[in-house]
């Protein structure tokens, strides 16, 4: 539909295009994703891609005990800023599935489809592609279907060159091996897996710490081997894989993913009541990002587990008895696994690192 606007010197021509909104762009943007979201696809999906919402059979989980959904919502927060620097977003899309599919699997449960919202000051087909590509591969890492998605053009709201990304994942468990924490006893051990560096969270400190430029963020560090932009775009570890392994092989007591909030608020999440957490540091190798964040920033030791994973991006509890199995279990799948800590009787719930 075309409007009309009477200004001095005539009438000028109004449309959605001149509000800000380009809509052949968002056909266009479509039809790039096509083939990254295709890559996800499951048996159990039903319909294409297009339609209004997104259809997944449950028929294949019918043998199930007492099946249960579990579900989780996240975004990747602005370690977006970083991306956009760079002008690089081939790979916050696996941060985005990561948040939110991690959670799941600290439940016990199997992702099986995702949805992603983009919100941005102007749609740049090629750019959505690239995020959408990004999601696609964090997808299949986790084997989730893709399933559907929006993408918001809204000029005026966002900067032409800025958006934000988030989605939503939704997952099945057995009740029987859903994993909450209830079983937790004093005397378990929490072992640690190893994160792949700062993941999503801890941005809005990091971004008071070093000057978010192309120039900066491209300076290359020895100490990282790598530059500061490259080392903090580095994507969350997706952990569904080892979980899934480890539950096979071992009883996961508790799970905590360590986000936002760090050690101190994360850990908790997974005790029961009369219950705590000693965490004992120098038990695993701390990435050298998380030093070099302490030092320029002269934050307190407290502050950075406090905000940040530190190196274990994931706390699971088991027995003692379980412990050496499951750091086999681990390292078998990929990943690297400590003994971190344990579980000790307490009046209050909370987390000591010693």
């Amino acid at each position: 539909m075309t409007f009309f606007r009477k200004e001095a010197g005539g009438i000028i021509k109004m449309d959605y295009k001149s509000a800000g909104v380009d809509l052949e762009a968002g056909y266009k943007s479509v039809d790039l994703i096509k083939e990254y979201v295709g890559r996800t696809k499951r048996p159990e999906c039903l319909g294409g891609i297009g339609g209004f919402s997104g259809a997944f059979s449950l028929e294949a989980f019918k043998g199930m005990k007492h099946p249960v959904l579990v579900s989780g919502t996240d975004g990747v927060g602005t370690k977006l800023k970083v991306a956009f620097a760079l002008d690089k977003h081939d790979t916050v899309g696996i941060d985005c599935v990561a948040m939110c599919v991690n959670d799941i699997a600290c439940a016990g449960g199997e992702p099986l489809i995702f949805l992603d919202y983009i919100a941005c000051g102007k749609n740049v087909p090629e750019k959505i592609a690239s995020i959408v590509k990004g999601v696609s591969i964090g997808c299949q890492m986790c084997s989730a279907a893709l399933i559907g998605g929006e993408t918001a053009e809204m000029p005026g709201f966002y900067p032409e060159n800025e958006y934000d990304l988030a989605g939503f994942a939704s997952g099945i468990v057995d009740k029987d091996e859903l994993i909450d924490g209830r079983e937790i006893v004093p005397g378990d051990v929490l072992i640690g897996i190893s994160s792949s560096g700062v993941h999503s969270n801890g941005y809005s400190l990091i971004r008071k710490i070093f000057r978010m430029t192309e120039k900066d963020l491209n300076r290359y560090y020895d100490s990282l081997g790598a530059s500061l932009g490259e080392t903090l775009l580095t994507p969350t570890k997706i952990y569904v894989k080892t979980l899934r392994e480890l539950r096979s092989a071992v009883k996961i007591k508790g799970c905590s993913h360590i986000t936002g909030g760090g050690f101190f608020e994360n850990i908790p999440r997974m005790l029961p009541e009369g219950t705590s957490a000693v965490i004992e540091s120098g038990t695993w190798p701390i990435p050298p990002i998380f030093s070099l964040i302490e030092k320029d920033g002269n934050v307190a030791s407290k502050d950075m587990y406090n905000t940040f994973n530190m190196g274990i991006g994931m706390i699971v509890a088991v027995s003692k008895a379980d412990a050496e199995l499951a750091i086999d279990t681990i390292e078998k799948s990929g990943e690297r696994g400590f003994v971190v800590g344990k579980v000790e009787s307490s009046e209050k719930k909370g987390v000591e690192i010693c």
